[in-house]
């Protein structure tokens, strides 16, 4: 299994002209090109500095990542009125989308913790291209939670704004995560990635609730606030012990962790 922290994005040493555009519209393009298989023209520079200013925008990423991925769920809902089917296909949908990038990366991070028992022999696990047990286990765990969890949304309606919710708010942890552990190895994806500022993060996480509150109201958006700082601040915790720092393994069990999260906070809040 490839390791997020030796992805074939671009690195972040791409491009070093400094005279490359960096605005909010090429931080968009920027952060679907990373965080995604949908192919991008003309971005280039994946310095680590403008990958930190995109974090903001990855929020907005999510939201069409998600919204592209239910497009032939809902075609298939519409001709099985099956709810299960729906999650199926959105899931695998979402999965072709991102390459399975964060899904690696919480496998790879199940491994390394689990199999390891120093630091650098975690670190070591973690790129390893092989999938372990903790690794499977994790995965099978992690797409049934979300196969239920949307399920358990009750119709396609509610499914489909938690899909698009999960989304959003979990592509707006990563960034929190960056910006409060260091980087646990001199390279790879977490390192490459930068440190965003408190600003973009915060502009992150404002875009990601405004979101929220405008497709699922106040106490459901109150309760996925609750649910993804938990789940950021459980990862955070596991990563420092761990390992002492974030990898791009780390940011994307961040991504799941937080979706199964949010995804129970909104089920409760129902």
């Amino acid at each position: 299994m490839q390791s997020s922290d030796s992805s074939d994005k671009p690195g972040p040493d791409t491009a070093t002209d400094a005279s490359v555009e960096v605005s909010p519209i090429s931080d968009f393009w920027r952060a679907l090109a990373l965080l995604s298989r949908v192919p991008v023209k003309g971005i280039e520079d994946f310095r680590a500095e403008v990958i930190a200013r995109s974090v903001w925008s990855w929020p907005l990423v999510g939201l069409l990542l998600a919204g592209f991925a239910m497009l032939p769920a809902m075609l298939v809902y519409s001709l099985t009125a099956n709810i299960l089917i729906f999650a199926i296909v959105a899931l695998a949908c979402m999965v072709l989308l991102t390459g399975s990038m964060h899904e690696d990366g919480i496998a790879d991070c199940a491994d390394g913790f689990g199999g390891g028992f120093e630091r650098a022999r975690k670190l070591e696990i973690m790129r390893d291209s092989h999938i372990g047990t903790y690794g499977v286990v994790a995965l099978i765990l992690c797409f049934g939670l979300r196969l239920i969890l949307l399920s358990a949304a009750g119709d396609a309606g509610q499914a489909a704004i938690l899909f698009l919710v999960m989304a959003i708010t979990s592509r707006a942890a990563m960034p929190v995560v960056m910006h409060i552990l260091p980087p646990a190895r001199a390279d790879g994806l977490g390192k490459g990635a930068g440190t965003p500022n408190v600003m973009m993060v915060a502009l992150a996480v404002g875009l990601a609730l405004i979101l929220s509150l405008v497709l699922s109201g106040l106490f459901a958006t109150m309760a996925i606030l609750v649910g993804g700082l938990l789940a950021v601040g459980l990862v955070a915790a596991v990563a420092k012990w761990q390992i002492g720092g974030q990898t791009g393994d780390v940011l994307g069990a961040t991504q799941i962790v937080t979706e199964l999260f949010v995804g129970i906070a909104f089920i409760a809040a129902l």
